[in-house]
């Protein structure tokens, strides 16, 4: 009877470890993804489209790497909603080093990524959507100093932050 309690036991510990292992696989694999869109924002920011090209097939690497398995019902649908779409852009930015081209990919894939990360709650660091009024887009930063990847070095100060995405450690429940 001992046996039986201990393997029970032993069985939930393993069974809980796993699930918070899946959580943290989610987490650190949406959060690459993240820093890789901000190596994207940070080149178009800079005028680089060399290494937005760079960083735009990482994060679609990035993105293979995210399972949403172990998310509920609610959160799978999210994903798969715009887990297509992510990809999309973040191919288009990787083939393309006309720089025109990739920031008309990034809106889209701003747009798309502040909806996934406000709807799952998953990055790790505090993001602010921001919004540049001369090229009707947002994008996120990782500051609230505005660095504008739509109109690079000609107005990079030009912006607003719209909304504060704070950090989260796991997705929610």
């Amino acid at each position: 009877m001992k046996t039986i309690k201990y393997i029970a036991i032993v069985l939930l510990f393993i069974s809980a470890g796993r699930l918070r292992a899946e959580t943290t696989d989610f987490n650190s694999s949406i959060n690459a993804a993240v820093k890789s869109y901000l190596e994207i924002k940070n080149a178009l920011a800079s005028d680089n489209s060399k290494a937005a090209n760079d960083a735009a097939k990482k994060f679609t690497n990035d993105l293979k790497g995210i399972s949403a398995d172990q998310l509920d019902a609610k959160q799978k649908a999210i994903w798969q909603k715009y887990a297509e779409k992510l990809r999309f852009d973040g191919d288009h930015i990787g083939e393309s080093t006309d720089i025109k081209h990739q920031r008309e990919h990034f809106g889209s894939l701003s747009a798309n990524m502040f909806a996934v990360l406000k709807a799952l709650k998953g990055n790790e660091m505090m993001l602010y959507e921001q919004y540049c009024p001369m090229a009707k887009k947002t994008w996120l930063n990782e500051t609230a100093a505005i660095k504008n990847p739509y109109l690079g070095k000609e107005m990079p100060s030009c912006g607003v932050v719209k909304e504060t995405l704070k950090a989260t450690k796991y997705p929610n429940k």
